[in-house]
């Protein structure tokens, strides 16, 4: 067993960020938030702010409790993103990285050769340390160094403010023991009850389980893989099939109505189809869940022939709205009592599109070709430039998030009103339009003639899709 993984662990990573963007932030409690509001909590807490007991999940109310004079900010998904691209770049340039990040503050590396020599390993950690320095002054990393991924990522939780901690063979497995069992990546709180159900109540007396006692507990193979990485066997990155793709939303008091609820469920449907279509994936299921004010949520699901059409996921969606919930026998979504509170949809049993065998009762060419314009279209510009007309009332609401998980492609999350690319064409075609007009206005002079008035219109039309394809559109 020898050295095989160095972790990347960004300390505070939002609030940093903030911090490193926002000079005027650094050296004080920061608090990042999904919104201004003191009902949410904070998604992010800043090293300063840590030390006053404010952490990922705390209240803003009782952040400001914990700690009156904390900055709170509202996230900034984009920064972030953007942030995390020139970190990888740089970590990139000391070592190679070990496939997809697992997360946007996390960076795995595999050690070869040499690298595994624990004074090559600590070299190369010290120049990732640097490398993120040249990045950002204000961001710091923790590192790991051990046999396998699993404990290189617990390494680096030992030491969270710029560490550098190395687990050697040596080191296990007497080092894990200062660990509760919920401390370690994989134990939720799920399994640790049913860990502590079957008298495991201690890393210590976890890591002296066998192998067919974790499994057992585990149901199954994962049990067998923790029981391995917990003695550092090295387990090569996996690049797991997806399960599913999905959003959710919590509605702002403006769309807590049954119109506002279902314009909010058109849009993340649509963002899902677009991603679904991005990864190459088709579904043959979808969910729908909504919460209620001070009532029961209603879910349902939806089973249908595999694909990726965002028409068909639309008619699915609307399907499952117009059942009555089989307990209230009341439609899900009739009037504004009880009012929604939150809604969200998945897709799920997914399939490879390449694996597919395609809908024998569709113009798949078509669907295909309309869903590829829209996406096009909207990739460039930013979601929402083209968009059904059922989400318009909710064209505001249910921004970019960044789940733990999954870091997402900006250009597939932004939505078109953000976006400066899309507000730079936008002004062309404002003066554009302008311009035509008064070309229509000295062509036919005093005409209300309907066909010259359709003639006018066709020729407005087809300068202002001259501009969107960028044929000649004058720079800004």
């Amino acid at each position: 067993m020898t050295l095989r993984s160095l972790f990347v662990d960004f300390n505070s990573y939002f609030a940093s960020v903030e911090q490193q963007a926002d000079a005027a932030l650094r050296g004080r409690p920061v608090g990042v938030v999904p919104v201004m509001a003191e009902t949410t909590c904070c998604i992010a807490a800043s090293a300063e702010a840590k030390k006053h007991g404010v952490k990922t999940g705390t209240l803003v109310r009782e952040a400001r409790k914990l700690c009156p004079q904390i900055a709170l900010v509202p996230a900034q998904p984009s920064l972030y993103i953007g942030y995390h691209n020139k970190l990888i770049a740089a970590i990139g340039d000391c070592i190679p990285i070990s496939g997809k990040p697992p997360s946007i503050d996390e960076v795995a590396c595999e050690l070869i050769g040499r690298e595994r020599e624990r004074g090559n390993a600590v070299k190369i950690a010290r120049q990732i340390k640097a490398a993120v320095c040249d990045v950002g002054d204000w961001l710091r990393c923790s590192i790991g160094i051990a046999p396998n991924h699993f404990l290189a990522k617990t390494a680096s939780d030992m030491d969270k403010e710029d560490g550098l901690v190395v687990l050697g063979p040596s080191d296990l497995p007497h080092a894990l023991y200062r660990f509760d069992l919920n401390d370690l990546c994989g134990i939720g709180a799920n399994m640790g009850e049913r860990l502590r159900a079957c008298g495991i109540d201690s890393v210590e007396r976890l890591c002296a389980a066998d192998k067919p006692t974790l499994r057992e507990i585990w149901g199954g193979i994962e049990g067998e893989r923790f029981h391995d990485a917990l003695r550092g066997v090295w387990q090569p990155h996996r690049d797991p099939q997806r399960a599913s793709i999905g959003h959710s939303h919590v509605l702002g008091p403006e769309l807590r109505s049954a119109a506002g609820a279902r314009a909010v469920l058109v849009k993340l449907l649509a963002k899902a189809a677009m991603r679904l279509r991005h990864e190459g994936y088709v579904a043959a299921a979808l969910s729908v869940r909504i919460k209620h004010v001070g009532a029961d949520a209603w879910a349902a699901d939806v089973r249908f022939e595999a694909t990726d059409d965002s028409r068909g996921f639309l008619r699915q969606l609307e399907s499952a709205l117009a059942r009555r919930d089989r307990h209230t026998h009341r439609l899900p979504l009739r009037g504004d009592k009880p009012a929604p509170l939150a809604v969200g949809v998945t897709l799920h049993r997914l399939q490879r599109r390449a694996e597919s065998n395609g809908s024998l009762f569709t113009d798949e060419k078509r669907t295909r070709a309309l869903n590829g314009v829209i996406d096009r279209i909207n990739y460039k510009f930013g979601n929402n430039t083209l968009y059904f007309g059922a989400m318009q009332a909710a064209l505001g609401a249910a921004p970019m998030r960044i789940p733990f998980q999954h870091v997402p492609d900006v250009a597939l999350e932004r939505d078109a009103e953000h976006d400066e690319l899309w507000l730079q064409r936008k002004r062309q075609f404002n003066r554009l339009a302008e311009a035509e007009h008064k070309k229509q206005e000295a062509r036919y002079p005093r005409s209300r003639d309907s066909r010259n008035a359709n003639f006018a219109s066709r020729d407005i039309a087809c300068a202002m899709l001259h501009a969107i394809e960028g044929n000649g559109a004058e720079s800004t």
